[in-house]
């Protein structure tokens, strides 16, 4: 890195360029976004091996240092190393450290100790998701914890989450940044088409096949009835996992699985030929699927929470269960003027709060502070202007 430069460190994803989630897909706008403004980017990237052969490479793309850790353990376990590396190695840097996710938050404050400005995404309250058994749930309370006072600016993506971080540390220490996404003003009909489609024909979820992602209730809701459309769900099934076998013994003939489809171009494709969205996440802050699906222009049908409300605003419908879910669906099947009120709504709002710009923007600001040795409580009230 060159030493007359402003420099960040981004640890916790699994590294760019993007294909694994919305941390990834951010870090990548991130980098890319300061790279061409003139500062020094690294980016921590996990490389699984079956045997580590060089623990720590550096290569570079498109102005960006990407950072190679290779760890040859497998689940959970490989995360952890990765994540504790990272830590060890941005410690011997002069860089503000942006970490993103609290799941290894327990090595936060060696790199603390080590005199690093330590900004941390604190991401959702992955503590309270019920997938998880009491001993996940409990390590995660921990690293929140832990995350939440070794770190000198906490960011929330969603103003109910900087309400649940206030419960952690003083207003003066967060600030909340949203996600962000890119507009969608056209895309092919051949990727639906190819998926036996019509477009504007169907309904589409896209999301982890898991209880707290109410995946289940919409494919009842969608299935109490003919509805002379399809509801295509997305997302890998498990032939061992229950939970994926009921969703299947609850699904209609009008209901359509196709796996997880990573290639990004068909997913965009898909979310813009859909008559409207449906999302049953229950907790979490921003999701990056949702504000994707804003920026495609979907009409939203969405779980009834704080999250989804704020999030989708006035281009949703909100549910809170399969009957009033399939009431919805089949109101915005039948209602064209509804669709359009919904579409030209979810356009505004993607404007209105997730631009891209405006938020990386915020994000250079607070490290800029830090670097200039600013304190965090003044680089967050700035954040909240």
């Amino acid at each position: 890195m060159t030493a007359d430069r402003p420099s960040l460190l981004i640890l916790g994803t699994r590294g760019i360029p993007a294909s694994h989630g919305g941390f990834e897909t951010f870090a990548e706008h991130l980098a890319l976004y300061l790279a061409e403004r003139g500062w020094n980017v690294g980016v921590y990237c996990q490389e699984d091996v079956a045997q580590v052969d060089r623990r720590i490479r550096s290569e570079h793309w498109r102005g960006i240092e990407l950072i190679k850790i290779q760890v040859s353990s497998k689940g959970p376990r490989a995360t952890l190393e990765f994540d504790a590396i990272s830590v060890h190695h941005a410690a011997s840097r002069q860089a503000v450290s942006l970490v993103l996710g609290y799941n290894s938050g327990l090595y936060l404050p060696y790199l603390r100790l080590r005199g690093r400005k330590i900004v941390t995404n604190m991401d959702g309250i992955e503590w309270r998701r019920p997938k998880w058994s009491k001993p996940i749930r409990a390590w995660f309370w921990v690293n929140e914890w832990i995350a939440a006072w070794s770190s000198h600016l906490l960011i929330a993506d969603h103003p109910a989450i900087a309400d649940h971080l206030a419960t952690r540390r003083s207003r003066r220490a967060i600030a909340m940044i949203p996600y962000g996404g890119v507009p969608v003003a056209a895309a092919p009909e051949a990727p639906v088409r190819a998926l036996g489609l019509e477009p504007g024909g169907y309904l589409v979820s896209i999301a982890r096949i898991e209880p707290d992602n109410s995946i289940l209730p919409l494919v009842q809701a969608f299935s109490q009835r003919p509805r002379g459309a399809k509801l295509v769900v997305l997302g890998n099934f498990d032939p061992d996992n229950a939970y994926h076998n009921a969703v299947r013994a609850a699904a209609s003939a009008e209901v359509v699985f196709p796996g997880a489809i990573y290639d990004g171009a068909t997913v965009q494709a898909l979310r813009y030929h859909a008559r409207a969205y449906v999302h049953g996440h229950t907790v979490g802050g921003t999701n990056p699927s949702l504000v994707e699906a804003l920026w495609a222009g979907n009409a939203v049908i969405a779980h009834d929470n704080v999250y989804n409300r704020w999030t989708a605003g006035a281009a949703g419908l909100f549910f809170k269960d399969a009957a009033s879910c399939a009431d919805l669906m089949q109101q915005l099947l039948q209602d064209d003027a509804l669709v359009a009120r919904l579409s030209e709504a979810a356009r505004l709002r993607a404007v209105e709060e997730f631009s891209w710009g405006p938020i990386l923007a915020q994000y250079e600001s607070a490290a800029r502070r830090f670097l200039a040795g600013g304190s965090q409580a003044a680089i967050a009230a700035e954040q909240r202007v």
